[in-house]
């Protein structure tokens, strides 16, 4: 019937992954993952089956179907510019005859409705690396046969090329995709996640369902706040001190390779972690921390920490820390830059990117404004982590059940977010 309805429709070919691909060839399978989204993309028409909709189905129809659950159908529903849906039967679903379902706004609506993709995306989709969390929280809710395809299927929307090994389990896979988007793209959204730690990197979570709730949303300042709080802040900030922080913020972007993550931040110091009593759970724990220049928080985890405060310091030492962000900088998307022209790149033996070339250094004057907008920034409450040191330089991070939504005591206190580091995390 699939080659029946193709014929109908005008072409003399068609093309199904189950049939088409020799699941015994390692090479094919390899070529075939890493070129299946352009596949769909520059098809005539790509028709889906919705073997478990009947022809009376409602319109609420393919939130319900297994087609809606698997993870390969998250990229075969974004690539395609032409596709076409059609039910148990192979009638056409709701009965819509028109030469593209991406064209009917009522399909699209209840496409968005039961998958969580924007509409935009569904119509309209560009691969890339750009807004990476958003995209792993599309696949958080799918399901797969073999595990390690939960990191494969999603090769085609980042654009990446990496090799398929099966076997090799789903937190490998998943993390070689991640340091991979991060390694290129400098987008730390990846980071944004609760549950628990992958064994690839701490920093990466254990299972792509931890990216199934929504990013913590902060609350945003509008243009008229902003403005009103620089104001107030020009009058009690020490200004060269806050240029200084704003050049010491530019150190360059988040590097992933060989399982290290090098994060750029801003650092505070742990300085009390006290567990609380009375808990009904043993395996999971909640403590009350305190960390220089930071307002008192508490962080739930399954993992447990050593107790510590000023009378009964510990070797172990704790860091809480905020992850470099362009945009607090009102610098370009890093995504935007490698967009840029090759010849803007820096040529070997010319200063690297930890440099600063191109935006103020340490020794160009920051415009005033720019600095105070940055305090205001770094003064909003925001998602922290909480790293716990292992060996010199080096950090682990320790997974949380809940968002850590840390801010700074005093926002006119500049000298409490002047800790800027770049730290190593296994």
């Amino acid at each position: 019937m699939f080659c029946k309805t193709a014929r109908d429709a005008g072409y003399r070919w068609a093309w199904s992954d189950t049939c088409c691909i020799d699941q015994n060839n390692n090479v094919e399978i390899q070529k075939s993952f890493n070129s299946m989204f352009i596949w769909y993309h520059h098809s005539a028409l790509t028709i889906v089956y919705l073997s478990d909709v009947p022809p009376s189905s409602k319109s609420g129809a393919p939130a319900k179907s297994a087609w809606n659950t698997r993870i390969w159908t998250v990229p075969e529903s974004l690539a395609p510019k032409v596709i076409l849906f059609y039910q148990q039967d192979w009638t056409v679903y709701l009965n819509d005859r028109s030469s593209n379902h991406k064209e009917s706004a009522a399909i699209v609506q209840k496409l968005q409705d039961s998958t969580g993709i924007d509409a935009q995306s569904l119509v309209a989709f560009r691969l890339g690396m750009r807004d990476a969390r958003e995209k792993l929280q599309w696949a958080s809710k799918r399901v797969t046969t073999l595990q390690e395809d939960i990191a494969y299927s999603l090769f085609g929307i980042f654009d990446v090329h990496l090799l398929v090994l099966y076997g090799e389990n789903k937190q490998n896979a998943l993390g070689r995709l991640s340091q991979e988007i991060i390694a290129h793209s400098g987008d730390i959204t990846a980071l944004d996640w609760v549950g628990k730690s992958s064994e690839f990197n701490s920093c990466l979570p254990a299972d792509i369902t931890s990216y199934k709730p929504p990013p913590c949303t902060l609350p945003s300042l509008s243009e008229d706040e902003m403005q009103t709080c620089v104001s107030t802040l020009g009058n009690i900030v020490d200004v060269e001190l806050a240029s200084k922080l704003y050049n010491l913020l530019d150190i360059g972007t988040p590097r992933f390779a060989n399982r290290r993550l090098r994060l750029p931040c801003n650092a505070f110091r742990v300085t009390e972690v006290r567990r609380r009593l009375g808990q009904d759970q043993e395996s999971c724990f909640t403590y009350d921390v305190k960390a220089k220049g930071l307002q008192d928080l508490s962080i739930t985890t399954e993992d447990k920490l050593v107790q510590m405060s000023p009378k009964r310091p510990t070797r172990q030492s704790f860091l809480l820390i905020r992850p470099w962000n362009r945009h607090d900088l009102e610098l370009p998307d890093f995504a935007d830059e490698m967009m840029d022209d090759v010849d803007d790149w820096s040529e070997p033996g010319s200063p690297s990117d930890e440099s600063h070339s191109g935006y103020p250094g340490d020794n160009e004057l920051v415009d005033h404004s720019r600095a105070l907008r940055l305090i205001v920034r770094l003064g909003r409450p925001f998602s922290a982590l909480l790293l716990a040191q292992q060996r010199v330089g080096e950090y682990k991070r320790v997974a949380s059940d809940n968002n850590i939504i840390a801010q700074v005591k005093d926002m006119a206190s500049v000298r409490d977010m002047m800790d800027v580091r770049t730290l190593e995390i296994l």
